[in-house]
């Protein structure tokens, strides 16, 4: 049964548990601790990884790249198995304790030990992203699509509360570390890691109660790599029948690489380019979360008076206004005004985005196909993007010129999404009337 309040509210339960890997490791005290690690012998930022020199910040975003590349050629397959063999939240369960367990590894991560740190860094966005794929499908099984908008934008809430929370508690560890028998700095950010990973298993069990299984399809052949690729093919052949369907898609591809990035190498931004300090940059991450709490909400509530496109196009503006400023960010007050704008749009155009497809996807019940094509597009952006930072910076020494291409990936996505008429009504996925 849809719309069953115990059950969506056990749904976004696994915002809340996951989301601490992307405040947490990704965004604020893992960047800040492995850009004060990650350093020669001299304690400068070339260091050597694999047998090959290669500056730490460009290490962390090339880390990025390779980890959603093979995610999103892993997802396919992993989705077919789940379709054909009705075991939907078994796979969840596997890249869920994967990445947990891979955060709480990284509590060893010393100067001595930064190639096996950046394996397990990338191991853990494997299983956190991995996981999302399918926390992302169950949402058209367990929500009637006029609440789709809501329910979204109720679970990154829900993700940004919940880190917060554990994110208060590693800060408190962090800065008052003689309640704690005076420890180290280091061995206080390696314990926040640690908590990542507790944290993510835990609470995870929630949605993992009472979230169903899956339905179990008919299976077509016993070849599941070819069957996942397959069912790729299938779905881009269904999408020639919803234009704009295809459309958002495209356009999802082109905005979400600047999104993505930016979430992702914020801290390093302002450690390497602006030497901020580790713990004001982690503060500042800590607000951006805030923030985007009544973000999340208010970007739903505009899509409700606008449409679902124009509340997009309106986040994409901000963006670009976002990537304009950040080329020009000098002082920290700059940084931290920038930070909050960020949080502001964060939430709201990944939650419309995730309720935007949602409503156009065909009322199946194979939704992990549908949603292992969106995994697929979305981990493709992230690769892209932040694959083109990281060059563009190798190449010419400075952050803010891959800024700048941040800058143009957004006015094409806003051009494509241009393209799609953005209207206030309900009930597109039913036909192949596709109004927004």
């Amino acid at each position: 049964m849809k719309n069953n309040p115990r059950t969506l509210t056990a749904w976004t339960y696994y915002d809340w548990a996951n989301s601490v890997h992307s405040l947490v490791i990704v965004s604020s005290i893992f960047p800040v601790y492995f850009s004060a690690t990650a350093l020669n012998d001299a304690g400068g930022p070339m260091i050597s990884f694999l047998g090959f020199p290669i500056k730490n910040s460009v290490l962390f975003s090339y880390t990025v790249s390779a980890a959603f590349l093979f995610t999103a050629l892993l997802s396919p397959v992993c989705s077919a198995i789940a379709d054909y063999s009705g075991r939907k939240k078994a796979f969840m369960k596997f890249f869920c304790y994967t990445g947990a367990i891979s955060c709480s590894l990284l509590y060893f991560f010393t100067r001595e030990t930064t190639t096996f740190a950046v394996i397990c860094f990338w191991i853990s966005l494997i299983g956190w992203s991995g996981s999302i794929v399918f926390y992302n499908s169950y949402l058209p099984d367990i929500a009637t699509e006029d609440q789709f908008d809501r329910v979204s934008a109720r679970g990154f809430s829900m993700g940004y509360i919940g880190s917060v929370l554990l994110m208060i508690l590693n800060l408190l560890v962090i800065l008052k570390r003689e309640w704690f028998g005076n420890i180290s700095e280091a061995l206080a950010s390696r314990i926040a890691f640690l908590t990542v990973g507790l944290w993510w298993i835990g609470f995870a069990q929630i949605p993992f109660r009472r979230l169903p299984d899956g339905i179990r399809k008919e299976r077509k052949t016993s070849n599941y790599l070819l069957n996942g690729f397959k069912e790729l093919r299938h779905v881009w052949t269904e999408l020639q029948d919803r234009p704009l369907a295809k459309r958002f898609l495209i356009a999802f591809l082109v905005y979400n690489m600047g999104v993505q990035t930016v979430m992702y190498v914020a801290t390093i931004f302002g450690s390497d380019e602006l030497k901020l300090p580790g713990q004001s940059l982690i503060i500042t991450i800590l607000l951006i979360q805030l923030v985007a709490i009544p973000g999340a909400y208010s970007f739903s509530r505009l899509s409700e008076k606008l449409g679902n496109t124009y509340a997009l196009m309106i986040a994409v503006v901000i963006w670009i206004g976002i990537c304009a400023c950040a080329y020009f960010v000098a002082t920290e007050s700059q940084f931290f005004a920038l930070a909050g704008v960020v949080g502001l749009v964060m939430g709201g155009i990944q939650s419309l985005s995730r309720s935007t497809y949602s409503k156009l996807i065909p009322a199946t019940t194979d939704t992990a196909s549908y949603f292992s094509f969106y995994d697929v597009t979305e981990k493709s952006s992230i690769v892209m993007g932040t694959l083109l930072y990281g060059l563009i910076e190798q190449l010419t020494g400075s952050m803010r010129n891959s800024v700048l291409a941040l800058l143009v990936l957004f006015v094409i996505g806003l051009l494509l999404l241009w393209r799609i008429p953005s209207q206030k009504i309900y009930g597109v996925r039913l036909g192949k009337a596709e109004v927004l």
